[in-house]
This record gives C-alpha cells, sequence and structure tokens, in this order.
C-alpha cells in the first residue's frame, strides 16, 4: 500500500478583500527574483524599505485573468497570476503571469499541485515564461509539465520579442491523459 504524501493544495480567487495579503506576499516574491536583476535597478527597494507594490486591477477585473492564492488547508503556501496576455505575441487561452511558492513548502509538491490545479481550471492553450536567469524555475516548469498528464504538444520556443526575450513553454491543457511532450519541454536531470 502506498501512501500519498502530497500536501492537499488548493486555489483560492483572489478578491479585493485579499490585496493587502496579496501585496504582502509580494514582497517576498520580489525579494526572491530580485537576484536576477542584480545588474538593473529593477527590484530595488523603496525608500520605505518595500519594494514597489504589484499592480494587480487587471488581475481582479479583467476578464481572462485570475489572482489566486495558493493553500495547503488554510495556511497560504503562495499566489499565481493568470491572464491571457502573450508574451511571446502568439495567441494563448491562459499564460502563467507570475507563480510564487514560499521557501517553506518548495521541494513537497505544492507547486507542482498547485500548478496542475491551474491547468485543470482553464482548458486551452498554455504559455510558461521563464526568465533565462532563472534555472530552478526552468528545471520545475520542466518537471511539472512533464509529469502533467493534463499536458500536451508541449514545445519550447525561443522569444526575442518587444514583451519577452528568452524561453517560453506552450501546451495544450486538457483533463487526464498522458503527456506528450515536444522536443524541448523535456524532464531535466
Amino acid at each position: 500500500m502506498t501512501i500519498d504524501q502530497t500536501p492537499r493544495v488548493s486555489l483560492i480567487s483572489l478578491g479585493r478583500e485579499h490585496e493587502a495579503t496579496f501585496q504582502n506576499l509580494i514582497q517576498l516574491y520580489t525579494h526572491d527574483f530580485s537576484e536576477f536583476w542584480a545588474d538593473t535597478p529593477k527590484g530595488d527597494v523603496q525608500t520605505n524599505g518595500r519594494f514597489a507594490d504589484y499592480p494587480l486591477s487587471d488581475f481582479l477585473e479583467r476578464p481572462g485573468s485570475s489572482a489566486n492564492l495558493i493553500l495547503i488547508g488554510s495556511t497560504i503556501a503562495g499566489f499565481s497570476l493568470v491572464n491571457d496576455s502573450s508574451r511571446i505575441s502568439e495567441a494563448v487561452g491562459a499564460n502563467v503571469a507570475e507563480f510564487f511558492v514560499l521557501r517553506k513548502f518548495r521541494g513537497q509538491g505544492v507547486g507542482k499541485s498547485a500548478a496542475r490545479a491551474m491547468f485543470s481550471s482553464w482548458p486551452g492553450s498554455w504559455e510558461v515564461a521563464v526568465a533565462s536567469r532563472n534555472q530552478a524555475a526552468k528545471r520545475f516548469w520542466n518537471r511539472v509539465i512533464h509529469s502533467s498528464p493534463e499536458a500536451r504538444n508541449a514545445q519550447e520556443v525561443e522569444a526575442q520579442t518587444e514583451r519577452w526575450t528568452g524561453p517560453a513553454c506552450r501546451l495544450d491543457s486538457l483533463a487526464g491523459g498522458s503527456s506528450q511532450l515536444g522536443p524541448s519541454c523535456r524532464r531535466e536531470g
């Protein structure tokens, strides 16, 4: 008998009542991400010692967008932001705009469960763009996409557009089935 050790993860949609919670989480997210901006002014703290707030309005109000808290039971474990704006200038049903799991919960299947819940919630074409310098995120998304029965026809493209320079993985999300990966979005190591 095998016991499932994966934490029970759920996504809840954010409303205006959660905006302060999200802005607190964005402080941690931006701190983690700031190491990739070492040679730029991005990620600098303001004079009050905080990173800039994230523009959340579109994710709360715009159709085709969603802001979500990632929960384990009632404990906040992170957030996801999804919209329908491609970073590589191709039509897309859903785009992972931002995705964050608190360090305490990394490596436990929380991110994988949350990502699969996202894919299951919005069937159709998806895009996941990852900053070239963020090797850990590239490995994470490759593993998630490779192991997700929801992911079909995945392929990585190297983009150079006004909105994005770097890799982006395109895939179709369907409920159930086995993954059919293209040559570049393969599981690493």
